[in-house]
């Protein structure tokens, strides 16, 4: 009977999950766990330089998509990133490093390189600018990065955007692994997703739940708690149940 309910409960988790999977998704995260970011992306550093951004990812790395103006989540987001670094045992240069990318192809090096000499600034850590890199480019190039990791956005009628809040967790050779999402990030939970980038594991975390259970509010440009998702789900795990008890009531029946 346990067994039967548990199998008709992850049925229904999987059917709930596949729906919400093949449901196209306009502003924010489709996961491309085990993916890997495209070859030849070229992008201009906050120094200037333009570089391929898989020639970056030489070790495991803590991928931002951002845009670096961002009245809203990006600059809180960039924030906690600094303070994680602090608070990690792992060091910057030697077990990873960090990436920023701007998905706004409006922005150029020198507003990458205001941005950095400010965050740079806040880490107490010492850490060399090598191993926080700050990174714009055209549209073409972000897209091609933005679509690898399954990252959507749009832009607004203020010339914002709309976007979700994530660090990406990448292997050395430049594979998805994990996203982190929001804007505050526990370090040890940094930490492991480093730790599994290493060793080039891409295995679905608590986030996949997190990610199922919240959706984006663009008004707000929040997660919020997607009350009709959560009782959609309840009410098919209800049915499944009442399906199970009656068919064990009638193998009872039929076995008397």
């Amino acid at each position: 009977m346990i067994r039967l309910i548990f199998d008709i409960f992850f049925t229904i988790v999987l059917i709930a999950g596949s729906a919400s999977a093949q449901k196209h998704v306009e502003i924010g995260v489709d996961e491309q766990l085990g993916k890997y970011i495209p070859e030849d992306t070229w992008f201009v550093t906050s120094e200037g330089d333009s570089v391929d951004l898989k020639s970056l990812i030489d070790k495991p790395v803590l991928l931002a998509l951002v845009y670096y103006e961002c009245p809203g989540i990006c600059s809180p987001m960039l924030n906690e990133l600094a303070w994680t670094i602090d608070k990690m045992d792992l060091i910057p240069g030697r077990d990873y490093k960090i990436i920023s990318l701007s998905f706004d192809h409006r922005e150029n090096s020198a507003i990458a390189a205001k941005w950095k000499k400010n965050y740079l600034k806040s880490i107490k850590k010492k850490i060399a600018p090598e191993n926080w890199i700050f990174l714009t480019g055209d549209s073409i190039n972000i897209k091609k990065v933005t679509d690898a990791a399954g990252f959507y956005y749009k832009p607004t009628k203020d010339n914002q955007y709309v976007h979700p809040a994530t660090v990406i967790a990448l292997s050395p050779d430049g594979k998805i692994t994990r996203y982190l999402f929001g804007v505050t990030f526990n370090p040890f939970d940094v930490k492991m997703a480093m730790l599994e980038a290493k060793a080039g594991k891409a295995n679905p975390t608590i986030t996949k739940v997190l990610q199922f259970c919240y959706s984006y509010n663009p008004e707000g440009r929040s997660y919020t708690l997607n009350i009709t998702r959560i009782i959609g789900v309840v009410m098919l795990l209800g049915i499944g149940l009442f399906a199970a008890v009656l068919l064990f009531k009638k193998r009872s029946k039929t076995t008397e």
